[in-house]
């Protein structure tokens, strides 16, 4: 959304500004003239006017002012900001309605079974009952190859989908909005502080305050698709785990070479190489963050919300 959009739905929250942002639009013809204040004091007050000029929506011309962007005055003036019996106040940037993102049954249920599966880790019943099923799957796999390119292709396989369920299930308008919303408030907020405006500074304090309900909407967007990403990876994850026999009295289910890191040299896969981060862990997100990257630039998927 425009910043002068923006700045003209905060103006139009204000009783008396709509009208001033009207009455300037209709004296420089939707913007094809200017307009100076001599013409338009018997309609608008000193104070209004001089909103306006603060806000950027009339900015200096050659004789008089100028609209800064006609259109976008005209589309921070499409809501309606009353209601009866008074005013209401619009939010800046509108944010889309929360029940457009909402968490359905089936993500809830993702969610639940995710929350489960971390049992695996450290009840070795479960981890066993995982570690079969998979490799149901995986094991003519790891009979084929090496470990090493099996882990490769399990972190190809996991960055893929990842990527492709970060593009599709995060609303990226929604937290574009989120965004534009917060940064101008910061803006509007800058502003009044070096007016020392007061009731201004109150007023956007309040708004702000009611604006950290959307970091909550963010945190939303965020994490629904990693609920199923973790669904579909700990499985993988607790396969490699059973595998490759970690914890006390565990044995490898697969031929197990030693491994090759870089800067560390030959390491067994159960050896400890960042603290307590084992070999194969640090092997699978080295291989996961390459192969991401590689997806996202082949793909072009961008999953970084823009502002206006």
């Amino acid at each position: 959304m425009p910043r002068i959009e923006s700045k003209v739905r905060t103006l139009v929250s204000d009783d008396g500004m709509r009208e001033a942002v009207e009455t300037v639009l209709d004296r420089t013809d939707d913007g094809e003239t200017e307009v100076k204040w001599l013409d338009v004091k018997g309609d608008i007050t000193s104070g209004q006017w001089g909103r306006l000029i603060e806000k950027e929506v009339l900015v200096e011309g050659e004789e008089g002012f100028r609209v800064a962007d006609a259109e976008a005055t005209r589309a921070g003036l499409e809501p309606a900001s009353s209601t009866t019996g008074g005013s209401t106040s619009e939010s800046v940037t509108e944010v889309p309605d929360d029940d457009e993102s909402s968490w359905s049954t089936y993500d809830k249920g993702a969610a639940l079974v995710t929350v489960g599966l971390f049992v695996g880790y450290s009840w070795k019943p479960l981890r066993d009952l995982i570690g079969n099923t998979m490799d149901v799957a995986l094991g003519p796999l790891g009979e084929m190859l090496p470990f090493y390119a099996v882990v490769m292709i399990l972190a190809l396989a996991t960055g893929l989908y990842s990527t492709l369920l970060q593009a599709n299930l995060m609303n990226m308008d929604k937290m574009s909005a989120y965004q534009e919303r917060m940064k101008d408030i910061q803006e509007r907020r800058k502003e009044a502080k070096e007016a020392g405006d007061d009731d201004a500074l109150d007023a956007i304090q309040e708004e702000q305050m009611d604006a950290m309900g959307d970091q909550l909407g963010m945190f939303k967007e965020q994490f629904r698709p990693m609920v199923w990403i973790m669904f579909l990876t700990i499985p993988v994850f607790l396969w490699m785990y059973w595998a490759i026999g970690v914890g006390q009295n565990a044995t490898a289910h697969v031929p197990l070479d030693p491994l090759v890191l870089p800067l560390r040299g030959q390491v067994g896969w159960t050896d400890s190489v960042i603290g307590p981060i084992q070999a194969w862990i640090v092997w699978y997100f080295l291989c996961s963050m390459g192969f991401t990257q590689i997806i996202r630039k082949s793909l072009n998927i961008d999953i970084s919300p823009t502002t206006s």
